[in-house]
């Protein structure tokens, strides 16, 4: 990209990121400076130079970047956590300013601290010449107890790399890129140097022991909450994880559950009275979560852990909600017998017509979707009148869909064709353009579903009445038969009334075939 666009800052921007992720601060630090080079007020290349200064460990620096930054653009969160960030690490690294005194020296100056990171860099790399063996500068020894609390499981590697530099064999030999294996060891322990000396000046050990200690001090005191703290926690956290999880934040709302939910575990019954409650609603909203993310297993693990926990504490309104979501995830894995079963269950517990009219629907679908569409017809006519008692459009609109289209299942095509039309009404109603399509296509459907029917009604009636009319004449050629031993008054009427029975058959029989064409 910058082949075809040079100097473009975007691009400068992006390649200091990458650049600062593979630990090259050095050119991290000139992309991010050429990208204000044209543009001293570019957000994002101030941004890059104060994080590239602060991964140097020049934290002073950092922080007047990232003041710069915040004046320009201070609704940007980013450079406000840059600038505590900063100070913190300022505060770990001299103590607080309130403990310094400086002296006013006429020699004091100020070096910027990448200088010295350079020069440390450069006598951290230690090259293999032909005539020498790779060797490594002995660097000042660090405590292993200092030096383990500072990489974290970055150690071992450490470790393990420091262990290869005494195999002499694999230190002389090369890849297949022909890169030297001691170099490869030589730059990665360079670089767990180089990394352990940042978070030092980070945060200092000793300001890691204060910081653990603080936090036992809050933890202890956490512990003696007060009951109205202990209520206006458990209300923040529900609060927020609701809003993650209706914000489409379903992977925060589940670990926020999960802390909070682990948290309860660890308090009394004294603290916390309604504390089983609690942890039946917290497997609840774990479960939801879970369902948002597809994990259809857990998500029906942590619903039926909200059922038993509201059956053992008697709580018909937590196992009503239990039953609901526990219907939900067997619908969505395709299980309809058992969400029926489910949901069926829940019936009497309902509350409102609301809940009624969705209970029914859902209950219908599952029946539809097992082609039992007399059962689905049935509870979609239950839904719509729970929806009418409630007044809510939508959930008419829904209610009548589905018995329309049970009606389809059963053929009872001209009922159908009149409630996709009470459906479209209402979707015209609600201004819902989606359904409104959708209704439109399977009032199609069903139209031409419709003239077929009819058309093979109107077939079959026509075979028999032509099969009827040849029996008739045969049984009129019988009777003449029989009766032309008469007497030829009689065999005259006879004649005359059979003429006049043809006529009538015939005039009949055209009349037949006119509303057949018509």
């Amino acid at each position: 990209a910058l082949k075809l666009r040079a100097g473009d800052k975007h691009c400068l921007v992006a390649r200091s990121k990458c650049y600062l992720k593979l630990g090259d601060t050095e050119n991290a630090l000139k992309d991010a400076e050429a990208s204000l080079q044209n543009d001293k007020t570019f957000s994002k290349g101030l941004y890059q130079k104060a994080e590239t200064l602060y991964t140097m460990g020049d934290f002073e620096f950092a922080l007047v970047f990232y003041h710069r930054g915040n004046r320009l653009r201070p609704e940007l969160q980013k450079f406000t956590l840059g600038i505590e960030k900063s100070q913190e690490a300022i505060v770990n690294c001299i103590g607080s300013p309130s403990s310094v005194k400086l002296e006013n020296k006429e020699d004091l100056c100020f070096i910027s601290r990448q200088a010295e990171s350079k020069k440390a860099n450069q006598k951290l790399q230690n090259k293999v010449t032909k005539d020498q063996k790779w060797t490594r500068k002995q660097q000042p020894v660090r405590n292993p107890k200092t030096e383990r609390q500072l990489l974290g499981e970055l150690y071992a590697d450490k470790v393990y790399l420091e262990k290869l530099l005494k195999d002499e064999d694999l230190m002389e030999s090369s890849t297949k890129q022909g890169i030297k294996v001691a170099d490869l060891v030589l730059s990665g322990i360079s670089y767990l140097d180089t990394r352990s000396e940042f978070w030092q000046q980070q945060k200092p050990i000793y300001a890691r022991v204060r910081e653990r200690k603080l936090r036992q001090q809050r933890w202890i005191r956490d512990k003696k909450r007060k009951p109205a703290e202990v209520g206006r926690y458990i209300v923040k956290s529900m609060e927020d994880i609701d809003m993650l999880l209706t914000g489409d934040s379903p992977e925060e709302s589940c670990k926020k559950a999960e802390r909070v939910l682990k948290r309860i575990q660890g308090w009394s019954d004294e603290e916390v009275p309604n504390k089983n409650e609690l942890i039946g609603n917290l497997h609840s909203c774990i479960g939801n979560a879970q369902l948002e993310m597809g994990q259809m297993e857990a998500a029906l693990q942590s619903h039926k852990m909200d059922l038993e926990f509201a059956r053992q504490n008697d709580l018909r309104d937590a196992v009503s909600r239990a039953l609901g979501n526990v219907g939900r995830v067997y619908a969505r894995i395709g299980k309809f017998q058992q969400a029926i079963d489910t949901w069926e269950e829940k019936i009497p517990m309902a509350k409102s017509s609301l809940e009624k009219t969705w209970l029914f629907h859902e209950i219908g679908r599952c029946y539809l979707e097992l082609n039992e569409a007399g059962a689905a017809q049935n509870y979609g006519q239950k839904s719509l009148q729970s929806a009418d008692e409630e007044g809510d459009a939508e959930w008419q609109l829904h209610a009548t869909v589905l018995v329309a289209q049970a009606q389809v299942k059963l053929k009872d095509y001209w009922s159908a064709i009149m409630n996709f039309e009470k459906a479209l009404e209402k979707a015209k109603l609600i201004h819902n353009e989606a359904a409104q399509k959708a209704i439109i296509i399977a009032l199609d459907d069903v139209s031409k579903s419709f003239i077929e029917e009819l058309n093979k009604r109107r077939e079959e009636p026509t075979v028999y009445s032509l099969k009827e009319n040849q029996d008739d004449e045969k049984q009129k050629e019988d009777a003449g038969n029989y009766k032309e031993h008469g007497n030829s008054q009689e065999g005259g009427n006879e004649q005359e009334n059979k003429e006049e029975e043809e006529e009538e058959e015939e005039s009949e029989g055209e009349e037949k075939r006119r509303d057949r064409k018509e």
